[in-house]
């Protein structure tokens, strides 16, 4: 029913007023209990003053998502891989534009409102681990390109009118999350340099500008204390919005407000939970999908119990009411995206620009022989092979793609235009399974092939029905395709049967990917991944179903290989000119929201598959479609041409083809550091990028791909590169030839680095780019203006940005591991001083370098600590500290758990044989929060500048220490 309209017109529908004064006469006319009711995600309408429901939340990361069928434009890494701002800003623009027609025209849910104008994107989490299950969703590893990336996203789905909003972005997810495995219990240490330079960096240039209206915080916690209750949200992200005019909007992510309690244990109850959750900053609880009901008790209860005032429900409730009115939903007549028809979805203009995106996006890995572009002579013939040569996947986040275009299909209208051919096959076995209970073979209905599976008998070569192709995905899961209905095999929750009607593996609980674990005697279990159950089959109806708990009462089957996969895909070789083997990922399959990948590498069969293919044809192409890196050593070292592509949407096949035979130059550049197979990665939750060697701005390994890295088919010259001081700036300039003999696409990709550094310092920091498309022949001029403010460290001794006086260098690059040219550049001032520890409070978090220990929070609601971790003594130090001459105290603010001992030491020079200044003992405090100050007299200080060691041994927290003279 819509909401109706109010007797008479009320100041909050003047459009006259300024926006502040009608959120405060709307806010105003609001009862306490319909205040509260809008802190949920569905927030429902109030009648009595025309106000709709309105729901916070549609996922717009690259394309509209579930919504059905909507323009579907490569994943965010690869619009990370195109390093092209004015590309990235018109998909957004697309992507707006169609979730405007959705909201216009699409039939709300029942109870929910019209669809959602709030876009949950861009996704701004760094790419720091590329075992990351969702790597699909950011950007890239450095955060100066996805800051700059997610600004002009984001401008795109706002769109450029003063007053109004065409959608309302929110920045995901806030903050340092980058693991999925036990995602909601881990902590992701943060050292203050790291928080800075690093994870804040990407966030900090599309807030501070104003593009982004809102903030979703992650589900792990920083420092021991969950992302939904960080002082950081205030602190940080509400002080750079203030400037522009707007608060942001943050709202929480599913299911994290219940979280707080169980499973993370940091609260009592939810009414605390979600009191602190409100006070730190969210405005909305996405919680216990569309029922507001727990969530406006819990706030309630907080109410009555003093834990929040009606101020506090005021501020965030104003801060959705601000949203709404920019989105136009009080002033529809003004509003300028109001008229947005349904004709946008998919339209022709986004198809095209569907198409350059994903043709921009593929980046050119390796190319020896000058083997690409492939020639186009009439009667060429390519066969194109692998398990991802003939499918196009969806992820999570996609909508659904109006048609695809596999790289098969792409490749062989392109070649057929030129009178070439395709021969295409997965290169995939297809199987038979036989029980050993029954005979029978496991078989899709025949006259029903999507109906429940069971088993059947057959005699001579299987049928379609019971035959059906095997996908190795890596880590021993698999994917069952009917060879009758051309769908996946599906476990169904309903009675725990099998059919084949799956499109794709699918869903948030993935049911289409099963285990064929092999068994003495020859024959194999077949185990569902996500319910742990095995198949068995009824003596009686033949139907199967996955119930069996374990091996013991599992069905025992034999496979047959009906169709040799690796055999089909050699003969298409053989009668082919080349070879271009299409290898990869499912986006629901191993490396996903909720699990991380195990490692970097090809799954087995598809390593086998391209290894074969390679023997019999030396030209063989490499095409890597996936949503991350992989560590493809032997390919890099065997194969005369490598191409990767995130999963590019409805058009990729024809991107690739275009890029394969040279109607267009690979413009792509990777976003992230490719790291090498023999070469270990550090621990997964280990987000001290500086100490760990994360990223191309610490990595010490040569890696197999580096950080922009991303081939051409012509060539480019570099020469004359300049940097000048011009005032808090540096103009830099740099020449730059097209060498070559065709056009061609150059990203210059300028960087800066410090030399004879006092902290340890980044490699290279990128600290600009521009791309270029050149002609033959064509020299030009590239221009950069870099703030000085590129040069900045984070002061851990000053708590800021500084930039120290001193030699660094500038550079100008094709990737972090191509630099072509690089100049001097001095900036002059009076050198650092001694770090001032004396007389003054010194936080433990504000260390130099560390070892043993972890970062923990110091109350519940602000403030870090430092930890050993178990079993380990931890060590910090402070560099180049100014001590005392004379007597002095040392003071520490400690806590402690524990029973028995643990002592805090200080030394200089050394943390185990320098000499000690003073050892305290510390004493159990009685709870991780009760913090007390235990004190030593040091006789006679050192004096002089030092390295100063605190050395903690035995289980203790400490926040702060201080050094007084006496």
């Amino acid at each position: 029913m819509p909401a109706e309209s109010p007797i008479e017109p009320l100041p909050f529908r003047d459009t006259t007023l300024a926006l502040r004064t009608r959120v405060g006469d709307l806010l105003a006319r609001l009862t306490r209990e319909e205040r509260i009711a809008m802190l949920h995600q569905y927030s429902p309408a109030v009648p009595r003053l025309g106000v709709a429901a309105f729901r916070t939340g549609t996922e717009a990361l690259h394309g509209v998502g579930w919504l059905g069928a909507a323009t579907v434009f490569p994943q965010a890494v690869g619009l990370g891989a195109t390093w092209d701002e004015e590309l990235v800003h018109e998909v957004a623009t697309a992507t707006g534009t169609e979730l405007r027609a959705f909201h216009h025209h699409r039939a709300p849910a029942a109870g929910e409102g019209r669809i959602s104008l709030q876009a949950w994107a861009p996704v701004v989490n760094l790419l720091r681990d590329p075992r990351w299950g969702r790597n699909e969703e950011g950007y890239a590893e450095d955060p100066l390109l996805t800051a700059r990336l997610a600004d002009t996203f984001c401008r795109g789905l706002a769109g450029d009118d003063p007053d109004h909003l065409r959608t309302a972005p929110v920045l995901k997810h806030f903050l340092a999350y980058n693991n999925e495995d036990e995602r909601c219990v881990t902590s992701s240490g943060l050292r203050p340099r790291v928080l800075h330079e690093y994870d804040l960096a990407a966030f900090r240039t599309a807030v501070a500008a104003g593009s982004a209206t809102g903030v979703m915080p992650a589900y792990n916690l920083v420092n021991g204390r969950p992302c939904h209750v960080s002082p950081l949200i205030e602190a940080e992200l509400r002080r750079w919005a203030r400037p522009t005019g707007h608060e942001l909007f943050v709202c929480s992510d599913a299911e994290a407000p219940s979280n707080l309690v169980d499973p993370e244990e940091y609260f009592e109850d939810h009414a605390q939970s979600h009191a602190a959750a409100l006070k730190a900053g969210v405005d909305s609880f996405t919680d216990h999908a569309d029922d507001p009901g727990t969530t406006i008790a819990r706030i309630t209860e907080a109410l009555e119990r003093g834990l929040l005032t009606e101020e506090d429900i005021d501020r965030a409730v104003g801060r959705q009411l601000s949203i709404r009115f920019r989105l136009g939903e009080f002033d529809p007549e003004s509003d300028p995206y109001a008229g947005t028809g349904w004709s946008v979805v998919d339209s022709p203009a986004h198809r095209r620009l569907a198409l350059r995106a994903a043709t921009e996006s593929v980046v050119l890995l390796r190319n020896e022989r000058g083997l690409l572009p492939l020639a186009p002579a009439g009667g060429r013939r390519v066969a194109v092979l692998g398990p991802l040569a003939d499918s196009l996947f969806e992820d999570w986040y996609s909508g659904t793609m109006p048609y695809r275009v596999t790289v098969a299909a792409g490749l062989g209208a392109a070649l057929g235009a030129r009178g070439g051919e395709v021969l295409r096959t997965e290169g995939v076995d297809r199987v038979a399974l036989r029980a050993a209970s029954t005979g029978g073979l496991l078989a899709v209905p025949a006259g029903d092939p999507t109906g429940p599976i069971g088993t059947t008998e057959a005699d001579g070569k299987p049928g379609d029905e019971a035959c059906f192709d095997l996908f190795d995905w890596g880590n021993g899961v698999l994917t069952l395709r009917s060879a009758a209905s051309g769908r996946y095999v599906t476990l169904k929750d309903a009675g725990l049967g099998l059919a084949a009607d799956q499109t794709q593996p699918n869903g948030w609980d993935v049911h289409e990917t099963f285990r064929l674990e092999p068994q003495e005697d020859g024959t194999e279990l077949l185990r569902n991944v996500h319910n742990g159950a095995y198949a068995v089959v009824d003596p009686v109806t033949g139907l199967v179903t996955v119930s069996a708990a374990g091996p013991a009462a599992a069905e025992r089957w034999t496979r047959t290989v009906v169709r040799d996969g690796a055999a089909e895909a050699l003969a298409a070789v053989r009668a082919a000119d080349t070879a271009v083997v299409v290898l990869g990922n499912d986006p629901h399959i191993n490396g996903r929201e909720t699990q991380d990948r195990a490692d970097l590498r090809l799954p087995p069969a598809q390593e086998a598959l391209l290894r074969a293919v390679a023997a019999e044809c030396p030209d063989t192409v490499l095409v890597l479609m996936s949503s991350y890196p992989y560590a493809v050593d032997w390919a890099q070292a065997n194969l005369p041409a490598v191409l990767w592509t995130s999963h590019g949407g409805q058009e990729t096949g024809r991107a690739l083809a275009a890029v394969l035979l040279g109607d267009s130059d690979p413009a792509g550049r990777l976003p992230q550091t490719w790291y090498r197979g023999d070469e270990p990665l550090p621990e997964r939750l280990d987000y001290d990028i500086i100490k760990a060697g994360w990223t191309y701005q610490y990595h010490r390994g040569a890696p197999l791909y580096p950080f922009g890295h991303g081939l051409s088919y012509t060539s480019f010259d570099y020469r004359a590169l300049t940097a000048e001081p011009a005032g808090d700036r540096i103009a830099c300039s740099v020449e730059v030839t097209n060498s070559g003999t065709r056009a061609g696409v150059e990203t210059v990709q300028l960087y800066t680095r410090a030399l004879d550094a006092r902290y340890e310092a980044p490699s290279l920091r990128l600290a600009d780019y521009r791309k270029l498309r050149l002609a033959p022949g064509e020299r030009r001029r590239v221009e950069f203006t870099v703030p000085l403010s590129a040069l900045a460290h984070w002061d851990v001794a000053e708590g800021r940005f500084t930039v120290d006086p001193g030699a660094y260098e500038i550079l100008a690059a094709r990737s972090a591991g191509a630099v072509e040219l690089s100049v001097p550049f001095t900036v002059d001032g009076p050198e650092p001083g001694p770090r001032r520890v004396t007389g003054r409070s010194v936080r433990a978090a504000d260390f130099d370098d560390h070892a043993g220990v972890t970062l923990v929070d110091a109350e519940r609601t602000h403030g870090d600590a430092v930890s050993p971790l178990a079993g380990a003594t931890g060590r910090l130090l402070f560099r180049a500290a100014e001590l005392p001459d004379g007597p002095a105290s040392f003071s520490a603010e400690v806590s402690r758990t524990g029973p028995g001992a643990a002592v805090l030491e200080l030394r200089t020079g050394d943390p185990e044989s320098g000499p000690l200044l003073a050892r305290l003992s510390v004493p159990s405090t009685g709870g991780r929060y009760a913090w007390a100050t235990v004190t030593a007299e040091l006789p006679a200080g050192p004096g002089g500048v030092h390295d100063l060691y605190l050395v903690l041994r035995g289980e203790q927290r400490l926040a702060s220490f201080t050094l007084d003279r006496r």
